[in-house]
């Protein structure tokens, strides 16, 4: 089956391609700038931007399947204004169907997020939401994967919390009580996989975390166990902390804002995991501590 990956050359498009290719599936990354992706051999790539419609549509011609991985992170504000989820996640998705459907595409597979919704609280799963409407509403066979954090090498992840937080001693909103289901990058991949190659997948819409759920103080903790160091919590008012953001969010370089400030009391988890699905126990996943060397 040939195979185009919009989004190839990122943290989640990498290790995709990697298990397509592994399946035997003649795979393209299409990506903006896709020359110094280290990419699996074999593996071919393709020059696009989302956003630019004339770009891409030549990458879709002779593809069997698409999957979309194309996103911005909604841990950090992203450049060019809170508009840019719109552009890149609902135009970004108008587009690649648009090119899908001209070119005769049977399988598409959306990346979403948890809580896509198009009338959350936030720009960005707001525009997650009206990407999967776009999605059902189209001619192609459809699977929509609402994946929570996902961490491997090259996420965001200890990034993100790294930059909220301080060795020893930290403060964090509400004590840091928002809960996190984090999944391993390795044991997602397969799961698109799958619903590329699983005819059984079609129409359907999934949740899906990892084999357990942190505060994001536990999360704080393992990250500085993992580097030698430990860390205190203390509890910071979340409501001082939203206004803090949110005061911040003109500011330009500033990595978080009012975005984040909204998703604060916003637990990252799949209650009811779909990985069981896919014929995966979410015991046999890879925890996070696992990952970071400290279980």
């Amino acid at each position: 089956m040939n195979v185009l990956v919009a989004g190839g050359t990122g943290f989640i498009g990498r290790n995709l391609c990697a298990e397509l290719a592994d399946r035997g599936h003649d795979v393209t990354a299409l990506a903006r700038t896709p020359d110094d992706a280290d990419l699996p051999e074999g593996v071919e790539t393709a020059v696009g931007d989302v956003t630019a419609y004339d770009s891409i549509e030549g990458a879709f011609e002779g593809q069997d399947a698409v999957v979309n991985l194309v996103a911005l992170s909604p841990l950090f504000k992203p450049k060019g204004g809170r508009e840019m989820h719109d552009r890149i996640h609902r135009g970004g998705t108008e587009h690649c169907l648009r090119a899908a459907e001209a070119h005769g595409v049977e399988r598409f597979v959306q990346i979403s997020g948890i809580h896509a919704d198009p009338a959350a609280e936030t720009t960005y799963l707001r525009a997650k939401g009206q990407a999967e409407e776009l999605v059902r509403d189209s001619a192609l066979d459809w699977v929509i994967i609402r994946p929570t954090i996902v961490f491997g090498d090259g996420d965001e992840f200890a990034d993100f919390v790294t930059m909220l937080t301080t060795p020893v001693v930290t403060g964090l909103p509400g004590g840091g009580r928002v809960s996190y289901q984090p999944i391993y990058v390795g044991d997602i991949a397969p799961m698109i996989a799958d619903a590329v190659d699983d005819d059984a997948h079609v129409g359907e819409t999934y949740e899906i975390g990892g084999p357990e759920v942190l505060t994001l103080a536990e999360v704080t903790r393992l990250v500085y166990r993992s580097r030698g160091q430990s860390t205190s919590v203390l509890p910071v008012p979340t409501f001082l902390a939203k206004l803090g953001l949110r005061a911040l969010d003109p500011v330009p370089f500033f990595p978080l804002g009012a975005d984040q400030a909204r998703s604060m009391d916003l637990d990252l988890t799949a209650p009811t995991n779909d990985a069981a699905v896919f014929g995966v126990d979410p015991a046999d996943m890879t925890t996070y501590a696992e990952y970071l060397g400290v279980s």
